[in-house]
């Protein structure tokens, strides 16, 4: 699919979801789950990515912590994805990157207008990890040019920022590459199989797919650098994007490699009871630790930090908790 056609469906997508952006959607969506409560779907993203790890252990926090409710963790797309998902109602919660967060309550890019949806909290960062193969011989992203490289599912925050890396690199996405929209569990094993040159993921760190990658193929794989990306991604698209390092000792490369940084945010409807919100920031802080036993991102979930939503506006149960 070119990217005029992606964002077509994009855009249709957005406006579809202008009928429905009103009132307590979780409320109105979710069953009353039996004798354990009330159910809430949690948007997570792909089954080998940080997103669906950690919202597995929120989603059993919440059942052993808010009395009253229970959770599931869905596998999505992830973030515009999990965007559309809240707004319409299909799901109660989810986790989003903040440049998609931030196009969406602004109405740009996927979202033809401002959508109703709020934060209950800012997470951890995501580190954007070019991953291509050595063979390819791709050293830096303008290496890319004429290469097959996977730029994350359909309508994620990856495929977001992958597209964005390109253009800024002096690449036609249209022209330049040969564009697959694989989800992580797939790029990983196309460049398994010899099918994709590179794959441009963004997750916390470490992220179980690209461990597997970086340790099943040692030496035939390689990370790549993004020294020159995070000022003219700033310029161009936002202050979401910072300079950031992936340590060495991650996925045991030969040294730090630079790299991009975008926040994570926990998103709902603006419509949701703010009695739950609130519950839901207080999960994050009171049980960190729970959740870190799953995933170490869960770590750099603080109470200075976790209120740092902008520009997407904190839900007002969320922001009386925070006090």
């Amino acid at each position: 699919m070119t990217i005029i056609r992606r964002m077509a469906v994009l855009l249709a997508a957005g406006a579809l979801l202008l009928g429905g952006c009103g009132g307590d959607r979780s409320a109105g969506r979710a069953g009353d789950g039996g004798a354990g409560g009330r159910r809430l779907s949690i948007a997570t993203g792909n089954t080998t990515g940080v997103y669906y790890v950690l919202g597995g252990a929120l989603a059993d926090q919440i059942g052993r912590n808010i009395p009253g409710y229970q959770a599931t963790a869905e596998a999505t797309g992830a973030s515009v994805e999990n965007i559309q998902r809240v707004v319409r109602g299909d799901s109660d919660i989810a986790f989003t990157l903040a440049d998609s967060a931030a196009d969406a309550v602004t109405g740009r890019g996927a979202f033809p207008s401002p959508q109703p949806i709020r934060a209950i909290a800012r997470l951890y960062d995501n580190y954007t990890q070019v991953v291509a193969t050595v063979e390819s011989g791709v050293k830096t992203l303008a290496d890319l040019k004429g290469k097959r490289v996977s730029t994350g599912s359909p309508n994620s925050g990856t495929e977001v920022i992958a597209l964005r890396l390109l253009m800024v690199a002096g690449l036609d996405p249209e022209e330049d590459v040969v564009l697959q929209s694989l989800g992580l569990p797939e790029s990983v094993q196309a460049i398994k199989d010899g099918d994709l040159d590179a794959l441009v993921w963004s997750g916390g760190l470490p992220t179980p797919g690209v461990t597997d990658l970086m340790t099943s193929l040692k030496g035939e794989v390689t990370l790549i650098p993004l020294d020159d990306a995070p000022a003219p991604l700033r310029d161009r698209y936002g202050q979401a994007y910072a300079a950031g390092t992936i340590p060495k000792d991650v996925y045991s490369t030969p040294a730090d490699v630079a790299t991009i940084t975008v926040p994570n945010l926990l998103v709902v409807n603006e419509g949701m009871d703010p009695a739950l919100a609130g519950d839901l920031a207080r999960l994050l802080l009171e049980h960190r630790a729970e959740l870190e036993r799953v995933h170490p991102a869960a770590r750099s979930v603080t109470r200075e930090s976790a209120p740092q939503t902008g520009p997407v506006p904190l839900h007002g149960g969320a922001r009386k908790y925070y006090g």
